[in-house]
């Protein structure tokens, strides 16, 4: 056989076996050792596992209902603070914006003429807002009945302002319609003494006993007062204050001597003289006089009413003052401002101590005085 014959036979290639890998020391051929079953939790540790579980998913429960428990609690009391001072507020303003103001006018009323009516008026109006706003106010259910007790309030005193206000022009006017106008006023009167019961008796121990039933301490719970002076419900008291002419209901004198008489005038330290005696006084925007007289009857008098005019250069003015009561055989004083600056000059002054029913003699309740106010 030639040398290329032998050439195109195939090699060949003989694999040798790999060796295995040893396991180790041990003799058992590299064999790997059979493998233990897995060991499955018994009874008691599954168990163990559920009841720690559900503990901590009841641990997380009470944390959840205390904590949305806790943000209702709080916003529950806080509605409850911030009724309270919506209350305060809004009875605040109806005590002070609208009656006392009342009560001054009414009081100056003889000074008002017919400007009377029109401020009432402006008075009324304030009161009517101070019930619509209650109306507006975010109530929570537990203050459901105060809030009830609070809108009467407010309405029983808007309800009295109309009727005083639309009685005005009447009871300035004369005759039998002036005197029942004026019986009417004193008569609506009632209704802002009711207003100031049911607050006292009704809003405000209920605001208390919810905010003690929530819990919720260091709550100023507002008073009210809107009437200070039930001298007001006398027609008589209510003519006199509002200078009504023609008011005052005809009644009996009580039987005896009624009558007062002028003791002295004086501005500051200086007594006056009466006419034709001049006297001096400065002129400012304090002038104010003193007036004494006496009870020369033998009965108290109520609502004595003083006046004094100046009638000089410029405008007249006039300023009253009305004494509640009067004691027998007694002495009484009361101080009159003017209430603005006199005119600079001579000017002729009039005090008069108003006649009481059965007063006979008249004369001696009045005095003139000449002055000349100085700059």
């Amino acid at each position: 056989m030639s040398f290329f014959d032998e050439s195109d036979e195939p090699t060949r290639v003989t694999r040798q076996p790999r060796p295995r890998r040893s396991g180790g020391g041990g003799g058992d051929g590299g064999q790997r050792p059979p493998r233990e079953p897995t060991r499955r939790p018994d009874r008691q540790t599954v168990r163990v596992r559920q009841a720690v579980g559900l503990g901590v998913a009841l641990l997380l429960i009470i944390v959840v209902v205390l904590g949305v428990k806790g943000c209702v609690s709080s916003q529950k009391e806080n509605s409850l603070k911030a009724y309270n001072r919506d209350v305060t507020s809004v009875i605040s303003s109806s005590d002070r914006d609208v009656g006392q103001a009342l009560f001054r006018l009414l009081g100056n009323g003889s000074q008002q003429g017919q400007d009377l009516q029109v401020q009432v008026n402006q008075l009324r109006l304030a009161a009517d807002e101070d019930a619509r706003r209650a109306r507006k106010f975010d109530v929570p259910g537990d203050m459901k009945a105060a809030q009830d007790k609070l809108l009467l309030t407010l309405d029983l005193r808007a309800e009295a302002m109309r009727k005083i206000a639309a009685d005005l022009p009447t009871a300035l006017g004369r005759g039998q319609a002036a005197r029942s106008a004026v019986s009417r006023i004193a008569g609506n009167m009632q209704y802002f003494l009711s207003s100031d019961v049911v607050y006292k008796a009704r809003v405000a121990p209920l605001i208390k006993q919810t905010l003690d039933d929530a819990g919720v301490t260091g709550q100023q719970i507002a008073d009210s007062q809107f009437m200070g002076n039930i001298a007001w419900l006398s027609p008589t008291f209510v003519a006199q204050q509002i200078g009504a002419t023609a008011g005052a209901p005809n009644q009996p004198p009580a039987p005896g001597l009624h009558g007062h008489g002028l003791t002295s005038v004086s501005v500051g330290d200086n007594t006056l003289q009466p006419s034709p005696v001049v006297n001096r006084v400065p002129a400012t925007a304090r002038v104010t006089f003193h007036v004494v007289f006496q009870n020369q009857g033998d009965n108290d008098e109520n609502d004595v009413r003083v006046t004094v005019t100046v009638r000089g250069s410029g405008k007249t003015i006039a300023a009253r003052k009305t004494v509640a009561q009067t004691k027998a055989g007694q002495s009484a004083e009361v101080d009159i401002p003017l209430g603005q600056t006199p005119p600079i000059g001579t000017a002729s002054v009039n005090v008069v101590v108003a006649a009481v029913r059965g007063e006979q003699k008249t004369d001696n309740n009045r005095q003139t005085y000449t002055v000349i106010f100085t700059r």
